[in-house]
């Protein structure tokens, strides 16, 4: 009798709060979200340079599940002013998109920048502005130059240098009417999903690859805010930061606690510690664990590669905002006597020890790995504020996969849930500045092709004109952006 009063209590609790929501404050903004290899299409149109998404499809085409590839996608090179009508209509106040390296500078080097490249993204940016929408854009959403991969890509010491001198360009381009950047997108796939050989290049050597990956990322990121900082913040002042992906990850029993909080830092606070921490340097927890375990497997040192003084002082405070992408959670756990935890990094940090499971009412109608924990999304910001303090956060991806349906009204509800827990959070005291729906439309899904539906707005791949379609998610997320509350459901659009 008492659990089920406690039950009936949680309840009505959580109705009372949904029921006392607020309009988002001002100066809240909304936005979508695409990147260049998802949408563009274009893949060898004038002197663009090849990606390792280019090479990966062409040579090992079972690398993806429909057997499919980016060449055309969504096709946006040639159609971007279908985008900007679809953004208009949605009434964005952003949107987020990334710029292709090997498209603006095709042999990866600053030598040569690519005219109708550089062309394509003035024209896309001018065209938002023109539309009252302001440009968010990514560095480096996963689509590094294929010469550069076979110089050692992300594990070579000189990519922080590469990075550097592409961010250079870029910000020459176009700082002028871009406003705020992110150097790289999600790190822990660039690294941990490149060297489990999940994404492009597709390669496996976690134990080493992936660790020293994580540290030139860092850098790489780190050199690009600091030329940010020095050549062009006081022009144009701008914004720059990165964006992790970070699961809500929770002790499966009060046993799980300590190993919990290591699959923390180990999932994303590899790459935030460094960054947002008063301290800096790696989480001093997985520094420690790193090193022991290494000694034991034999190593001469960590496997977990030392930064210097140097690189801790330029890593460090190299961000004026928190970017944070956000879609499932998962509980942690030890694995049993003889138990073989998978390798996904959706089923287990193999790494610490950690197996990832899921709680049967976080099930969802889309991904298989996408479980449906709205609740999630606010323990993570308020994590993220108990680590960083008063750090603002601009929430850079949020939204769930359907079937290719125009009514999909699961997507609805997950939107509608998650952004009410936002505005939860905001009741916390944190500071929230902003949320972006992935994705603007149906694109190339990585290693699930055409299979997988993220968009708001369908595309008929089927149709040269490859026809964007509203579902009934951008309707609602049309009427959150007018009303600036989250409200309400797909019966009432």
């Amino acid at each position: 009798m008492c659990f089920r009063a406690v039950v009936i209590f949680l309840a009505l609790t959580r109705a009372l709060e949904v029921a006392c929501l607020k309009t988002f404050p001002p100066g809240f903004r909304f936005g979508a979200a695409s990147a260049a290899y998802q949408i563009e299409g274009g893949w060898n149109v004038s002197d663009k340079g090849e990606s390792i998404w280019d090479h990966i499809v062409h040579t090992r085409p079972g690398f993806i599940a429909d057997l499919s590839t980016g060449d055309v996608a969504c096709d946006s090179y040639h159609l971007w002013e279908e985008d900007l009508k679809i953004l208009e209509d949605l009434g964005v106040d952003f949107y987020r998109f990334s710029i292709s390296w090997p498209r603006l500078l095709p042999s990866g080097f600053p030598n040569h920048i690519s005219e109708d490249g550089c062309r394509y993204y003035s024209n896309l940016i001018d065209g938002l502005l023109a539309r009252g929408i302001a440009p968010v854009v990514t560095l480096y959403h996963w689509d590094l130059p294929q010469n550069l991969q076979d110089l050692g890509g992300w594990t070579n010491p000189l990519v922080v240098e590469w990075f550097a001198d592409y961010a250079r360009v870029v910000y020459s381009l176009f700082a002028d009417r871009v406003k705020t950047w992110i150097t790289i997108n999600e790190p822990c796939f660039v690294c941990d999903g490149a060297y489990r050989d999940i994404i492009a290049p597709g390669i496996e050597d976690y134990e080493i690859g992936a660790l020293l990956c994580t540290k030139y990322v860092l850098l790489a990121h780190a050199a690009a805010y600091r030329i940010y900082e020095r050549e062009f913040k006081h022009k144009y002042g701008g914004e720059v930061s990165i964006t992790n992906q970070e699961i809500w990850l929770e002790p499966k029993t009060e046993a799980d606690w300590e190993l919990t909080l290591l699959a923390r830092e180990y999932a994303f606070g590899r790459y935030t510690y460094p960054v947002f921490s008063a301290e800096g340097g790696w989480p001093p927890a997985l520094e420690a664990y790193m090193a022991e375990k290494s000694a034991k497997e034999g190593y001469p040192r960590s496997r977990l590669p030392a930064f210097t003084p140097e690189e801790i002082q330029l890593i460090k405070g190299s961000s004026d905002f928190f970017g944070l992408n956000h879609y499932t959670s998962r509980t942690v756990r030890a694995p049993a006597p003889g138990e073989r935890p998978g390798l996904y990094m959706f089923e287990s940090f193999e790494e610490v020890g950690a197996v990832l499971e899921s709680k049967p009412e976080w099930a969802g109608d889309g991904s298989d790995w996408l479980k449906v924990n709205p609740e999630g999304l606010r323990h993570n910001l308020n994590w993220t504020r108990q680590l960083y303090g008063d750090v603002r956060i601009l929430i850079i991806e949020n939204g769930c996969s359907s079937e290719d349906t125009l009514n999909d009204t699961g997507r609805v509800s997950y939107i509608r849930d998650y952004l009410e827990q936002v505005l939860l959070a905001i009741d916390d005291g944190i500071k929230v500045i902003g949320y972006t729906a992935w994705s603007l439309m149906d694109d190339f899904e990585w290693i699930d092709g055409y299979q997988t539906r993220f968009g708001l707005h369908a595309v008929d791949f089927s149709d040269p004109r490859r026809a964007r379609t509203a579902r009934a998610s951008a309707s609602y997320y049309r009427r959150v952006l007018r009303t600036r509350a989250a409200r309400g459901d797909h019966t009432e659009l």
